[in-house]
């Protein structure tokens, strides 16, 4: 089955304008009418995942996650939280390790939640297991910091 980039619709977090963001696209997406940054969330599957997450100009946060993990699902309004904090900064992408399997041979991963910092489409970084959110911020903006000295 050939899977299709699709587009979401974000409402701005300062001027509540609702917004058209793909899920790839050249630079980060930005409110059409106040031009802050958006929120990026998106999911991504093997047909789309070069175009997604390794193309992307901004650092992207790769979920790699299953419908059937507690630990996963405990830990996705986390990390959503954490791509609007940071919007303009990451690109959150989802992927679902059931309907993935290459993906997770590719990153080796061998368990689930399994978090990477992919940027300028190499991994980065890797979290494997929930945390708090506390926890995840700590890690990210570590890691994100790491990528900028190096």
């Amino acid at each position: 089955m050939l899977e299709m980039v699709t587009s979401a619709i974000v409402e701005c977090q300062v001027c509540g304008r609702k917004n058209r963001v793909p899920a790839a696209a050249t630079g980060s997406p930005r409110c059409a009418q106040c031009k802050s940054p958006l929120s990026w969330i998106t999911d991504a599957g093997e047909a789309d995942f070069s175009e997604v997450v390794e193309a992307s100009a901004v650092p992207v946060l790769v979920d790699l996650w299953a419908p059937w993990c507690g630990p996963c699902r405990m830990v996705s309004p986390s990390l959503e939280r954490l791509a609007r904090d940071m919007a303009g900064r990451i690109k959150l992408v989802k992927v679902n390790t059931d309907e993935a399997p290459n993906l997770m041979r590719r990153f080796s991963v061998q368990g689930i939640p399994t978090l990477l910092l992919m940027v300028n489409g190499r991994e980065t970084a890797r979290q494997i297991g929930a945390l708090p959110e506390h926890a995840l911020r700590n890690w990210l903006e570590g890691a994100l910091q790491a990528t900028s000295t190096a």
